[in-house]
């Protein structure tokens, strides 16, 4: 049998990062994950909630704008600093919505005295990230492009970072059959067994008419 893995928390320590950094007691470890959990949740339903608001806009700044790539979390003693980083961050630059967005935080945080600080990163190069590319394919299966030319398109727009490699993978009831499968597309190198290759790595699942369909993308960045 092959043995799986996330590509992701198969390389912590050594290519990949945490996206947590604080230190607790073992008593309150588990506060703290729920915590992190809380406020990760809340800035993403931020962000779906008034991204439906928004109706008048083009195909190309609709399909991957405010895609949130990861979200950091550094606590202090007083302060928990969020960093949001954001492949266009067009909707949280409008007056008054970080405001909004850190009225609603602060219910989800357990202390009081803690204030929060949270900074806005916008990604330098928004298609070398898998959640953008996810997001591109899921609005172009919205709006009944072929699924193989939704994935094509997607990895045309890779051509212009300097990625090594990319493979996109969707499964489910594509085009509507009555039975499901899986289609695959890859370019370039995908070391997937290598622990020094840096890798992106994200699942999402688009919710159709014919059913959720699963989409699944690697990236190689570069090695290390």
């Amino acid at each position: 049998m092959g043995q799986k893995i996330n590509p992701l928390g198969f390389r912590l320590g050594t290519t990949q990062n945490h996206h947590s950094f604080w230190f607790a007691q073992p008593k309150n470890y588990s506060e703290g994950l729920q915590e992190d959990k809380k406020i990760r949740n809340c800035i993403k339903n931020y962000i779906q909630k008034n991204r439906k608001k928004s109706s008048n806009r083009k195909m190309e700044s609709d399909s991957s704008s405010e895609v949130i790539t990861h979200i950091e979390i550094q606590k202090e003693i007083d302060t928990i600093h969020v960093i949001i980083h954001i492949g266009f961050p067009n909707l949280l630059r409008k007056k008054g919505a970080i405001e909004e967005l850190e009225k609603d935080l602060q219910k989800e945080i357990n202390s009081v005295n803690q204030r929060l600080n949270i900074a806005i990163e916008k990604v330098k190069e928004p298609y070398r990230q898998p959640n953008i590319l996810a997001e591109y394919i899921a609005f172009q299966l919205k709006n009944r492009v072929s699924f193989r030319k939704a994935m094509k398109k997607a990895i045309e727009l890779t051509k212009k970072t300097d990625i090594k490699g990319v493979k996109i993978k969707i499964a489910g009831r594509l085009a509507g059959k009555e039975i499901a499968r899986a289609e695959c597309i890859k370019k370039g190198r995908l070391p997937l067994q290598t622990i020094r290759a840096k890798i992106d790595y994200c699942c999402y699942p688009i919710r159709t008419i014919y059913g959720v369909l699963g989409v699944k993308i690697w990236i190689f960045v570069e090695e290390e």
